[in-house]
């Protein structure tokens, strides 16, 4: 990997807001977890899948092999509601490329160390998601 980017807010209130973003437990996060774990799904949260990998999924089932990414609609570039930033477009732009690259870089390392990767968007219905979620781990469950 390359050296750190610079922080380039343009504002130290920008910054402050830049650093208060969480980086887990956001609020679709939590209602997704609640809907699989009323589903009855047992899941481990925030982990990374391979651990030689600093790539850490939102849900992990480990014996199924499924690794649960929920997106964020700015962060990840939604095509329904990703907004461009009014205020240092370029880094914002240059940054939404450089998530789904990473995105795309980290479905293909899990595919080929045999796991299933399921993404869903931030603007998802969490119990809708769930459902989805719940599907793939039953099918790929060992018996």
């Amino acid at each position: 990997m390359g050296a750190a980017r610079p922080t380039r807010a343009s504002s130290a209130g920008v910054r402050k807001s830049m650093q208060s973003n969480k980086g887990r437990d956001t609020r679709p996060e939590l209602a997704l977890r609640r809907a699989a774990h009323a589903l009855g799904l047992r899941y481990r949260v925030s982990v990374r899948p391979l651990p030689s990998v600093r790539r850490t999924a939102d849900l992990v089932f480990t014996r199924a092999k499924i690794a649960v990414f929920l997106d964020g609609c700015f962060w990840h570039g939604c095509p329904e509601h990703h907004t461009v930033s009014k205020t240092n477009a370029d880094y914002w732009a240059e940054k939404v490329v450089r998530n789904r690259e990473r995105d795309l870089e980290t479905d293909r390392l899990l595919a080929e160390a045999g796991w299933r990767v399921l993404r869903v968007w931030e603007h998802e219905d969490p119990a809708e998601a769930a459902v989805r979620v719940a599907e793939l781990v039953r099918r790929r469950s060992p018996s």
